[in-house]
């Protein structure tokens, strides 16, 4: 396996950015939502639809994009053991990205809160959340290509 692994790894680093940026585009997005489903009048007409996209979007986007970037990065990561395991940078993008799926359960809680008329948080609130898997794909992007440590 890990020969195969080895021999086809621009395929798994390139469907492992294409998963990358299929998550990371649901990230973005999300909490915008919520941005506007704090200002929908519980009930209407807005918060069941925004009910129906939030859930949508995780279920058929950043979820499995979220399982396909851990599976081919957990592969790669396999496959180049001795490599990564020398690299410092990897060791900080790997926590980065455990953060990121920290924060990824964090949305799917707070979408069950609008899903449930529960949410008690606001607009600005979501704002600031809405930078945090900004900031974090930044800093991973850099590290993964500069290398700097």
């Amino acid at each position: 396996m890990q020969d195969f692994i080895l021999t086809h790894y621009d395929w798994f680093k390139a469907l492992h950015i294409i998963a990358v940026m299929s998550w990371m585009a649901g990230m973005l997005y999300l909490p915008r939502l919520f941005v506007y489903h704090v200002s929908a009048k519980i009930g209407s007409e807005l918060s069941e639809t925004l009910k129906v996209m939030e859930r949508r979007l995780l279920r058929f986007i950043i979820n499995p994009a979220m399982i396909v970037t851990w599976v081919l990065g957990l592969l790669m990561l396999w496959a180049n053991w001795e490599f990564i395991m020398s690299a410092g940078w990897m060791h900080l993008k790997f926590t980065l990205v455990f953060i990121l799926s920290g924060v990824h359960g964090m949305f799917s809680k707070w979408r069950k809160e609008f899903e449930r008329d529960e949410n008690k948080k606001s607009a600005k609130f979501f704002r600031v959340w809405n930078e945090v898997p900004t900031v974090i794909m930044m800093v991973v992007v850099i590290l993964a290509v500069v290398e700097p440590f």
